[in-house]
This record gives structure tokens, sequence and C-alpha cells, in this order.
């Protein structure tokens, strides 16, 4: 994903206060920018990793989680996101932000289509965001 891109998304989840971006690996970027606006930033990954400053880091499974009868705090957000995520955790992705009460979008790996009921949203700079779950509205009026 280009800078460009990334800031198109960090743009687009901008209206949210509480995020969590769910597999940050090792491209911080949108959180990085969504928490120097001030939003409250949680990164999960099933692995360690180092986030930058304003974001908080929580080793996690989202496959795990939603599973889980409480998925945790750390998805107790306004919106639940993740950036180039295979076509096997959106149903979990989709499921947690269900069980939490929050938005949910996310970007695909290349040429892979949404494996979950999703609208598209063109972005600048080429990137689509799908939008898996809106309950307040905050992204279908960016359309």
């Amino acid at each position: 994903m280009s800078d460009a891109r990334r800031s198109a998304v960090a743009r687009t989840l901008a209206n949210f206060r509480r995020l969590c971006e769910v597999g940050i690996g090792r491209r911080s970027a949108v959180a990085a920018t969504l928490a120097d606006g001030g939003a409250s930033v949680t990164a999960t990954d099933v692995h360690d990793h180092a986030v930058p400053d304003g974001v908080t880091f929580v080793r996690d499974d989202i496959v795990t989680a939603a599973d889980r009868s409480d998925p945790g705090d750390h998805y107790r957000v306004d919106c639940v996101y993740a950036l180039n995520v295979p076509p096997e955790l959106h149903r979990p992705l989709l499921w947690v932000a269900t069980r939490v009460d929050a938005a949910c979008a996310f970007t695909t790996l290349g040429g892979d289509p949404p494996a979950v009921d999703a609208t598209p949203l063109a972005l600048a700079d080429g990137e689509t965001l799908y939008v898996a779950r809106d309950p307040d509205g905050t992204l279908s009026s960016r359309r």
C-alpha cells in the first residue's frame, strides 16, 4: 500500500475517536496518523510489534477473539479495521466488530474480493476500503 493510499485510509477513518487496527504487522502509518490526529488507537497482531507513540499494542489473534464469549476490551472501540487482510480473516474481523457494536472496515490483498457482505468505498489514489459494518453511518456519510 502506497503512502498516498495509506493517507486516504487514515483520512476516511479519522472521524472515529477510538479505533483498533487488527494485524498491524510492521505497517503502522495509518495507526500513527490517526493517533497523531487525537484518536485513541489500539493495534493487535499475533506477533509482537513495536508501534508508534500514541498507539497501544495488544498481542491477540482475531480468529481466537471471534471464538471468545468476550473478544476483549481492546476491541471495544468505534471502528475495528484491518489493512491488506486476507479473505480468511474477513469473517472473524466482522464477527468481533459486531459483538462489540463497532464499525468494521478493511482493505484486501490485491485482487481478493471481500469474503463477507461489504460495500466498497472508493478512496483517493485508487484504494478501496470495504465497509462491512457501519452502525452509526460514519463511513456511509463519506460516500
